[in-house]
């Protein structure tokens, strides 16, 4: 077999009729494959431990010369003489799991509930949601090609800079109506990445990968929300909620914003408030899978008074949400309400999540502990949100009718009232020493 060379392979024919492999005379192991549509490429033929023989093209002829495809080869070669097998490991790279794939088993999983919170609960669907959003609009554009074990914290650093730059900012329509505006900033790269981490996490339970290239990687600070209403500021809501009544604003929209300024509650939680969790008898929501799992809220009688006043709609009257639309399916319109009922109160900073920091505002100025305010917002740290608590006590209870009676009587024009907590208990709620 002769030496392959350019002169020797400028002499062979462009296109044979069926596969040809001409091997090196001195190099042995090294050899050139022509195809019959001309392709011709350079590869290395060896046995591996098993004895198996094995073939790996590893360039095209006109990507390498002749001579450099021969430095490369012994290179192959010589991996092979220390037991490498080159071939396999290719078969491995490419069979192995991107971020994309793992993206994809990890909500699998979560959804089935096999990946569990900090509190050892498998995640909320709501929960679940805000992770499968970050993944697609933020993780998958930045990293889903990429293999698991190639992912290092030099990739993670320029991660976190992309998101906060907002590389991944974008408008997604996510229904025939629906838009969302996908947002950057340190708040955004500090989550995600928290995601991100929590997705190697179980990457590495499962074997795919020794360690989690998210771990030492600084995450930038971000300023939480601290904005709360004032009493005057409660004052223009309510008389912005008044109007808007009148000029002929969705009637859902009214009742869903003062329901959760008077419970305190998250949007998604009134939103889609079903019947079922509503239970006025005792003046309880009990949420079954919100964001903190299943919660038990106390309600007080100006909030339960806004829930007992939403009409149920006529074209589908069994419909299971309390704030059910024409099509009897939850109202989710509310955010664009809301903003439309702020600009006109002129409030600036305000978001429907404002009204729940806002809530726990005003349950600390009228005396309540922490504890307490916890327990009222249904917060995990706290023990009423534990599944064997279906009532709160008496003294939560008149927390509760307590902050809601304040906020009402501010959303009313009562500023002027001072509201005076009536001798509230040390703990607002029973067995707040049990650990979330």
């Amino acid at each position: 077999m002769p030496r392959l060379n350019k002169r020797f392979i400028d002499s062979l024919p462009k296109k044979p009729l069926k596969d040809q492999l001409y091997r090196d005379d001195e190099l042995i192991g090294f050899a050139l494959r022509v195809k019959p549509s001309g392709t011709r490429t350079w590869l290395i033929q060896y046995r591996n431990r098993d004895g198996g023989t094995r073939k790996l093209a590893f360039a095209k002829l006109g990507v390498l010369t002749p001579e450099e495809a021969r430095k490369e080869a012994k290179k192959l070669l010589g991996r092979v003489a220390l037991g490498e097998d080159p071939s396999a490991i290719r078969h491995a790279n490419r069979a192995a799991k991107t971020v994309a794939d793992l993206c994809e088993e990890y909500l699998d999983a979560t959804k089935r509930g096999l990946v569990l919170n900090k509190r050892r609960e498998a995640k909320s669907n709501s929960t679940v949601a805000t992770d499968e959003g970050r993944i697609v609009r933020h993780i998958l554009p930045l990293l889903g090609k990429k293999k698991i074990d190639a992912v290092q914290p030099p990739d993670i650093r320029k991660f976190i800079q992309a998101i906060q730059e907002g590389k991944t900012a974008a408008r997604v329509k996510t229904k025939p109506r629906g838009l969302a505006r996908v947002t950057g900033g340190a708040g955004t790269a500090t989550r995600t990445t928290g995601l991100l981490s929590g997705i190697f996490s179980y990457a590495t339970k499962q074997g795919y990968r020794r360690d989690n290239p998210v771990h030492g990687v600084e995450r930038p600070a971000y300023k939480k929300r601290r904005r709360f209403l004032s009493d005057e500021e409660y004052g223009a809501l309510g008389a912005s909620l008044d109007e808007a009544s009148q000029s002929g604003e969705n009637p859902l929209a009214i009742s869903a914003i003062r329901a959760i300024a008077l419970t305190g509650c998250r949007l998604q939680e009134i939103a889609k408030l079903r019947h079922d969790e509503l239970d006025l008898q005792t003046s309880h929501l009990r949420i079954a899978n919100g964001k903190e799992g299943y919660s038990v809220l106390p309600l007080g009688e100006s909030a339960k008074a806004v829930l007992t006043a939403v009409p149920k709609q006529p074209k589908h009257p069994n419909s299971p949400y309390v704030f059910a639309t024409n099509r009897g399916l939850p109202y989710t319109a509310l955010p664009k309400a809301f903003k439309r009922i702020v600009e006109k109160a002129k409030l600036e900073g305000v978001t429907l999540h404002t009204l729940r920091h806002s809530f726990a505002s005003m349950a600390n100025m009228l005396g309540y502990t922490e504890s307490t305010v916890g327990a009222l917002l249904g917060h995990a740290a706290h023990s009423v949100t534990r599944g064997y608590i279906h009532i709160a006590d008496e003294p939560l209870m008149r927390a509760a009718d307590h902050v809601a009676c304040a906020i009402s009587g501010a959303m009313e024009g009562a500023a002027e009232k001072k509201f005076e907590a009536k001798a509230p208990s040390r703990t607002g709620v029973r067995h707040l020493s049990i650990a979330a």
